[in-house]
């Protein structure tokens, strides 16, 4: 299991943070997008580093049109000399339609046309081929000498796909190379939904079995070393794990549990205004549930077993303000 660093928002910092992240041992460095358009900061990232994988976690793929995602996939595949993937989000209804003024619909279905016009749009640069994908959502049928980049040794990245549902989690097994897992998302729910929905994907593509495709994501670690950090620590972590289970998309991760109802109450709250009142909905049991928590010595192991059986690689996911030694301690309490 590789152990990846996530890049902050401030694209200022971006190319001293990715050098550090590789300086540190690092496997990779990922960009989000929230504040900044995550291409720039990708390349800012791969400038700066020379063996790290570089990608996004995620990009907004609906924000965008498949010809515009290649062109950027493309090119970042080249500028990193191969070390880029292009990761994908769909977002939700509102940002989608309100924030990017694009259209939604069938969101599974969108995605999963998306990706297989990415493949058709970069099998005609790369391979040669004629351009001309028809779908229900995406139409591609032109494309001239003048318009079609230069064919380079790297090819196009890998795409990752992040996914709660089912739905569309059988379409990342079906048409992506890698899965992100939703941080807000424990081992039984991978267990009895993610996997499942996995395998059935693959089946429909002709494969079996799961060989090949990547297994990534960010990991909550809940950690200290003096009962103020901890504190801090657990606070942090429960806000951020209400933030989510806020949202009704995420419902089923707390059904699964019989947790249904702290679902209501969050959303209500959240209607409320009350962001602050919101941790107090997240018991210890689901703390303990969605996050190791520990110092790092004893933190280390558990991360290594929760998640090593799935995932093959990972980000330390801390959303709270903390000595950054912390996580070099626990990195290395995790790899042993």
């Amino acid at each position: 299991m590789k152990i990846d660093a996530t890049l902050s928002d401030d694209i200022a910092a971006t190319q001293a943070e990715a050098a550090a992240a590789e300086a540190e041992g690092y496997a990779g460095a990922w960009v989000s997008e929230t504040r900044n358009e995550p291409f720039l900061q990708s390349l800012q990232a791969a400038t700066a580093t020379t063996t790290v994988t570089v990608g996004t976690a995620i990009a907004v793929a609906f924000a965008r049109s498949p010809m515009t995602l290649a062109s950027a996939g493309y090119d970042l595949a080249r500028y990193s000399q191969g070390r880029f993937v292009l990761g994908l989000g769909s977002q939700i209804k509102p940002h989608i339609e309100r924030r990017f003024s694009m259209p939604w619909s069938q969101p599974a279905a969108r995605m999963r046309e998306l990706v297989l016009a990415l493949r058709a749009i970069w099998a005609t640069w790369h391979e040669g081929a004629k351009l001309n994908f028809r779908g229900d959502f995406y139409t591609h049928t032109l494309m001239t000498p003048f318009f079609t980049p230069e064919a380079h040794e790297y090819g196009p990245p890998p795409v990752y796909i992040a996914a709660v549902g089912e739905k569309m989690t059988e379409v990342v097994g079906e048409v992506a190379d890698g899965l992100f897992v939703h941080p807000f998302t424990t081992n039984r729910y991978l267990e009895e939904v993610t996997l499942p929905a996995l395998r059935r994907g693959r089946e429909k593509a002709g494969r079996t079995g799961l060989d090949g495709l990547v297994i990534a994501g960010p990991a909550f670690v809940t950690v200290g070393r003096t009962e103020e950090e901890m504190a801090a620590a657990i606070r942090g972590t429960k806000a951020r794990m209400a933030f989510y289970g806020s949202t009704p998309a995420y419902r089923p991760v707390l059904e699964l549990h019989g947790w249904g109802d702290a679902q209501d109450e969050l959303n209500a709250l959240s209607k409320q205004g009350r962001w602050d009142d919101m941790a107090d909905v997240i018991t210890d049991e689901m703390l303990h549930e969605f996050s190791v928590v520990g110092t790092p010595a004893e933190a280390g192991p558990k991360l290594a077993a929760k998640a090593g059986k799935y995932y093959d690689r990972i980000t330390l996911y801390t959303p709270y303000d903390m000595d950054r030694s912390l996580l070099a301690e626990l990195r290395a309490a995790t790899v042993g």
